[in-house]
């Protein structure tokens, strides 16, 4: 039998098939040739499964991944594990405030999704809260100029407020779309809005630290009722990066990998080399600093909050 993984626990895995969900695990040891991570199958996986007299299946096999993203943690134990497989696109839910997320936290996802070739889209929510404050607006309209300039779309939402709501189910369907941020950004929230019939646990923001409190344990999808899916990931406190050489990071910034053989030398990591065309678009402010402080930081292997400027 076949199906996709809806949701994964770690040891027992959710799988959608024409005969509807069936909890499986795994058959002896299994491994992704070439993939070293935490959990061998994600949502998102199609898999190969057979039923057992319990009512329960076992999966054997796995189907060739189209795509699929990691993160890495960025404590001691430097492991890596899988978010969702099998994407058409992200959507990175971010907020300016209550709580804020940092630009260098935006950049990370953005370098990790173009590396694992996933298309992303911006989602600014709560600009309920910017509504009667001009300058906060315009800190927000300028921020998201950096992005838009570079070809990421951006959108201004309130799922609250159900603020273009229904542009972002125009977006969502018939897709598969993981939804990934910080806690405390409105994820679920927003998720319940796309679709009411999805009734998602909606976390609080702690007070003493202006922090999302963590409501999504592991990742899982749901299908959406007008078509497609929606893949709800646990808040991500930070992210690191799975490795990459230096050489290539700055082909995941657009913006340099565009003019990156201008560069004098053609193993440039755009540090402090003379004739650095990425240097040079920066002094002109054709790259925005903000950007660039960002990909030092990665380069570096600086855990930093960039901020813009």
């Amino acid at each position: 039998m076949q199906g996709v993984v809806i949701k994964s626990t770690g040891s027992w895995y959710t799988v959608l098939s024409q005969s509807g969900t069936i909890e499986c695990r795994i058959k002896g040891v299994f491994r992704i040739k070439g993939i070293k991570t935490t959990n061998p199958i994600a949502v998102g996986d199609n898999v190969d499964f057979e039923m057992e007299a319990d009512g329960r299946g076992v999966i054997h096999a796995i189907d060739d991944r189209k795509n699929y993203i990691i993160r890495k943690s960025i404590n001691l134990s430097k492991q890596s594990h899988i978010l969702a497989a099998n994407v058409d696109q992200a959507m990175l839910v971010v907020t300016l405030a209550f709580p804020r997320t940092s630009a260098g936290f935006i950049d990370r996802f953005l370098l990790t999704a173009e590396a694992y070739h996933i298309p992303t889209k911006i989602i600014f929510n709560k600009i309920d809260l910017f509504a009667d404050d001009e300058k906060a607006m315009l800190d927000l309209n300028n921020f998201i100029a950096v992005y838009e300039r570079i070809g990421y779309s951006c959108y201004k939402v309130s799922a609250t407020e159900k603020i273009a709501i229904e542009e972002l189910k125009k977006l969502t369907k018939g897709k598969t779309t993981l939804i990934s941020g910080h806690s405390g950004v409105g994820k679920s929230t927003l998720v319940n809005a796309i679709d009411s019939n999805l009734d998602l646990k909606v976390g609080e923001i702690s007070n003493a630290h202006n922090k999302g409190k963590h409501t999504t344990t592991f990742a899982e999808m749901h299908p959406l009722s007008y078509g497609g899916f929606i893949i709800d990931t646990p808040g991500i406190k930070e992210l690191g990066l799975v490795d990459m050489e230096k050489e290539e990071i700055g082909d995941y910034f657009p913006e340099m990998h565009t003019i990156k053989n201008d560069c004098k030398f053609n193993n440039c990591i755009h540090l402090n080399e003379p004739k650095c065309a990425i240097i040079s678009a920066v002094e002109k402010g054709e790259i925005a600093l903000s950007r660039y402080n960002s990909y030092v930081s990665i380069i570096s292997g600086e855990e930093l909050d960039v901020t813009y400027e």
